[in-house]
């Protein structure tokens, strides 16, 4: 089941903004090069995050041959992993059935599958997170287990160079000590045992795999750029990026409004689940502390700066479930219960026949955005539309075949089939706007295949998708300044040179009277330049520079 939903249209769509592509792309341009020690985007280096996304994609690409295939294949055995690890830590510290509840209710949690289904960072530092937990719950609450304990701080090493915050799995040693100290029953330390500070040599070995090689090439080249990712990477982008959050400003309360809306079906049991742990507490059962506890550190770290995304807390999530399981065969015959199961079901049932209804009858707030926004014609939103009702016919009908008594299986089948149909259907209906793929393949249409393409305020899927080798002018670089060495690029050979220019790094220099509109794709309109289109220098105002640095700030936000 798991691989049916988290798996359903593998290898039907392109990279998707705003991750996506970004990271694709640094991988192929880390199998392209033969350099997979300091990631690449364009001509510039990449230090945004560590290379083990890209390692893993570049790797599975080298494996396979297909793209498509293997920027998603990270994602969905990462979260099969992670399944694993939650089934595995129920079934040893309860019961099989235990085990499997708490994998249920973490594979249709929404903001688990959800992100399970893309290509970014977090279902990777996720699964080595939840593999830190597994092997430092089998050591501190069934051992000692001492391969287990190395293990559990070797994954959270690894974590730390997926993402930096890989360390947060070491936080379940705090109510492990805690604990210990208290005297509550099966958690053991075993701190004077030496192998107990082999730990820590394990993390910092897992650090080192990608740490040291990269530090020493850094230093011994002599590369001004090398040690200006050496300094971004380590310092900027963690400590610094952790105490001085530059964007995604939230209030402190951000995850506590998180948690209720993006962890349901799961988090729908919380009313019954806190006294029930309660009294669990009460008896000391260490199996319900370590988790919970380690759940409310992530949400109390995460909560401290004031940058709080959803994806921060996501880790915790299969720690809730772990500790959420043993409690849901009781909870599943409280008819209270299942009544807001179906509720939850019923509620998405309306939603969905609402906004199929109101597309196909021609709604136009639903059309406007579509089309306008996303490049979409009226063709695919009628697709849409009826698969959003038929999705809702399909959880009406599952609440009147399950009955009151089992809602819960309502519930498995809509989401299960509201996951395929988003895989096996939207992928192919979105991806042409959504990936860029539909513009470039205008593009390269339009200009012709002996033609040069140079790219100015471009994106990542844009230099992703294009079907030939494009030239860049930089990609943090100010957009005039692209747009400059660009018009000079073409002057070099104007009869085949072009540039594709993203219509907010226009500036008056360009007649958009002879510049052609190429396309929208991601919420942009994109044009293409020629020569002649262009008249005087390409300065920017102090207006159009001020407006260039807000675009920024919003596509940081996206």
């Amino acid at each position: 089941m798991a691989l049916l939903v988290l798996g359903a249209g593998l290898g039907m769509r392109d990279p998707w903004p705003s991750d996506e592509p970004r990271f694709a792309l640094v991988a192929k341009q880390m199998v392209e090069s033969g350099d997979w020690l300091f990631p690449h985007r364009g001509t510039e280096l990449y230090s945004d995050k560590p290379p083990m996304l890209m390692w893993s994609q570049a790797t599975l690409y080298t494996l396979i041959g297909d793209w498509r295939v293997a920027f998603l294949l990270p994602s969905l055995l990462a979260a099969l992993g992670t399944l694993a690890c939650v089934y595995d830590l129920g079934r040893r510290l309860w019961t099989r059935r235990v085990g499997l509840y708490a994998a249920w209710a973490l594979l249709f949690a929404l903001h688990f599958t959800f992100q399970s289904k893309k290509a970014q960072i977090d279902p990777l530092v996720v699964f080595f997170i939840t593999l830190a937990n597994y092997g430092l719950l089998r050591h501190l609450l069934s051992g000692p287990a001492w391969r287990w304990w190395w293990l559990g701080w070797f994954a959270a090493g690894l974590g730390v160079i997926t993402k930096g915050v890989g360390v947060i799995a070491l936080l379940m040693i705090v109510p492990a000590a805690v604990a210990s100290l208290l005297g509550w029953p099966r958690v053991k330390l075993h701190i004077r045992d030496w192998r107990f500070w082999a730990g820590p040599l394990a993390f910092v070995l897992a650090i080192a795999l990608w740490l040291v090689p990269m530090v020493v090439t850094a230093l011994g080249s002599g590369s001004v750029e090398y040690r200006a990712y050496l300094d971004d990477i380590l310092f900027r982008q963690t400590a610094k990026r952790y105490a001085q959050s530059w964007d995604h400003h939230q209030p402190w309360w951000y995850f506590l409004g998180t948690m209720p809306s993006m962890w349901i079906p799961a988090f729908l049991a919380i009313p019954w689940a806190i006294p029930a742990w309660r009294r669990r507490l009460q008896r000391r059962d260490a199996r319900y502390l370590l988790p919970l506890v380690w759940w409310l550190l992530i949400v109390l770290f995460f909560s401290i700066p004031n940058g709080k995304r959803d994806v921060y807390i996501l880790p915790a999530l299969p720690m809730f479930c772990l500790a959420l399981a043993p409690l849901l065969p009781g909870l599943l015959r409280k008819r209270a219960f299942q009544w807001l199961l179906g509720g939850f079901v019923a509620l998405l049932a309306a939603g969905l026949l609402g906004i199929g209804i109101s597309m196909l009858m021609g709604q136009p707030g639903f059309e406007r955005k579509l089309i306008l926004d996303r490049g979409i014609d009226t063709a695919v939103t009628s697709g849409l539309g009826w698969v959003a009702v038929a999705l809702g016919c399909w959880a009406v009908l599952t609440l009147c075949v399950a009955g009151v008594r089992r809602f819960h299986l309502a519930v498995v089948a809509t989401l299960t089939m509201a996951w395929v149909a988003f895989g096996l259907i939207g992928y192919p209906l979105f991806n042409d706007s959504s990936s860029a793929r539909g513009l470039m393949h205008q593009v390269g249409e339009r200009i012709g295949a002996d033609a040069e393409l140079g790219l100015v305020a471009w994106k990542e899927q844009n230099l992703l998708m294009a079907d030939r080798n494009a030239a860049t002018f930089g990609f943090n670089r100010r957009w005039d300044r692209q747009l400059a060495d660009g018009v000079a690029w073409q002057a070099a050979q104007p009869q085949r040179r072009w540039l594709l220019v993203q219509e907010d790094a226009l500036l008056a220099c360009v007649d958009r009277t002879s510049a052609e509109l190429a396309g929208v794709a991601n919420r942009r309109r994109w044009w293409l330049v020629r020569p002649g289109d262009i008249h005087g220098p390409c300065v920017a105002s102090a207006e159009e520079q001020a407006r260039e640095r807000a675009l920024h700030r919003i596509d940081g936000d996206e």
